[in-house]
């Protein structure tokens, strides 16, 4: 290779311009497809009726004067004028097929009947005869289909009957066959129409029913965020008011325990915090999966040793009492229990004070658990008591209960309240024998 020729492989060819490495491929992209022929077509029809019904009727009619024109036989009248005339007339009438399909259909067999009986050719205007009761039968129902029939059926034996050239029983299978052939694809379009627009209802009612189902997963979710925030933000606020207020209370005679009870209120503020963070990252977008994260896991029967400690980490006793078989419980049900202890410790924290006892049930088929407390307890004078409003604990318990069908009651008075919940549960799985 001689100096100044030629270049490395794949470059640029002697002699002309370089193009730069860096340059921008133009990539092929498909066009968006458009609506096919027969879209196209059915969107015309939907938006000038008569112009595809004119269209359709000058094809035929053009067929039909081709036939009365090429006739070079001599067994049938000439097609003059009046053939010309005829033929015209009945080719018009179908321009109006669709808006009165058996008046169309009479009428053309009529002009049909005197064209074959002032002598022309009887096959003339057969095939427009065809095309009127293919529109009948497809617009009608079977029973004025069949008598529809019956109109071009006889007009073709009639026609037979006067052509003494040809044969009758050719004539007669003719009159037959063809309008019962053309009777059957109308019925069958007719059929398949009425089921086009029994899916479109349907469609269009599972469209409904999808938009509803999906309003009322949005609702219930909402519910169910609005009872999450209610149960996080009431108990632990509960617990910091409580704390604050020991501590406001024995700042200066006892700094050990305010120190303590500050320490217990910052430990729930950041425990109620990174609860209300993951509740809230799922419902933003962009944001890492809360279960990617190093939190905690989620709230369920596994943690209630942590809240037992925070209620007693107030100053109110809490026992336990586990009963039968513990097992854990599905996700749902098993967040269920959580939050009603969560709630029912938090009414004994703002309303009673006094004593409770937490049972837990395990039973085959179902789960229990009950807060019991001993009734409101004599506070300390001066010590700040949490205030609260009405809320709605209790009616958000039942409704969460009744997602997994099970129910809240609700049993006492000023000697104490004891709140009790029951979910369906099933029985625990029974280990194989070894072989």
């Amino acid at each position: 290779m001689r100096h100044g020729q030629g270049g490395p492989p794949g470059g640029p060819p002697s002699g002309g311009p370089a193009r730069p490495s860096s340059a921008p491929r133009r990539r092929w992209r498909p066009r968006p497809a458009g609506p096919d022929g027969l879209g196209r077509l059915r969107g015309l029809d939907n938006r000038h009726p008569w112009l595809l019904d004119g269209a359709l009727a000058a094809a035929v009619g053009v067929v039909s004067l081709g036939i009365g024109v090429g006739d070079a036989t001599g067994l049938y009248r000439d097609f003059d004028a009046l053939g010309w005339v005829l033929t015209g007339l009945a080719t018009l009438t179908l321009v109006a097929r669709r808006r009165a399909p058996t008046t169309v259909l009479l009428l053309f067999c009529a002009i049909w009947t005197a064209h074959i009986t002032l002598g022309y050719h009887p096959v003339v205007n057969s095939a427009g005869s065809l095309l009127a009761l293919y529109t009948v039968a497809a617009a009608r129902p079977i029973g004025p289909t069949v008598a529809a029939a019956s109109v071009p059926a006889l007009v073709w034996l009639y026609g037979g009957v006067l052509d003494r050239q040809g044969s009758l029983v050719a004539a007669a299978t003719q009159a037959l066959l063809w309008p019962a052939v053309v009777s059957y694809l109308g019925s069958a379009a007719r059929r398949l129409h009425e089921r086009g627009e029994q899916l479109t209802t349907l469609t269009e009612e599972l469209r409904r029913d999808r938009q509803e189902l999906a309003r009322r997963a949005v609702s219930d979710e909402r519910l169910r965020i609005a009872r999450d925030l209610h149960d996080v933000v009431a108990h632990h606020l509960s617990v910091v008011s409580i704390q604050a207020g020991l501590a406001w209370y024995v700042l200066e005679t006892d700094p050990p325990t305010a120190r303590s009870a500050l320490r217990t209120a910052r430990d729930t503020v950041g425990e109620a915090l990174t609860e209300m963070r993951a509740m809230l990252g799922v419902l933003r977008p962009g944001l890492p999966d809360p279960a990617e994260l190093d939190a905690p896991p989620a709230p369920g029967l596994a943690r209630v040793d942590d809240l037992l400690c925070r209620i007693r980490a107030t100053g109110v006793p809490v026992r336990t009492v586990v009963t039968g078989l513990p097992r854990a419980l599905p996700p749902g049900p098993d967040l269920c229990a959580y939050r009603f202890l969560q709630e029912a410790l938090t009414n004994v924290l703002k309303h009673a004070g006094s004593a409770a006892t937490v049972t837990l049930d395990y039973q085959p088929d179902r789960f229990t658990a009950t807060v019991a407390d001993g009734g409101p307890a004599h506070p300390v004078r001066g010590l700040p008591q949490p205030r609260t409003g009405g809320g709605r604990g209790l009616t958000g318990m039942a409704e969460r209960a009744r997602q997994y069908g099970g129910t809240v009651m609700v049993e006492g008075g000023d000697d104490g309240f004891t709140v009790t919940l029951t979910l369906p549960a099933s029985p625990p799985e029974q280990p194989r024998p070894v072989l």
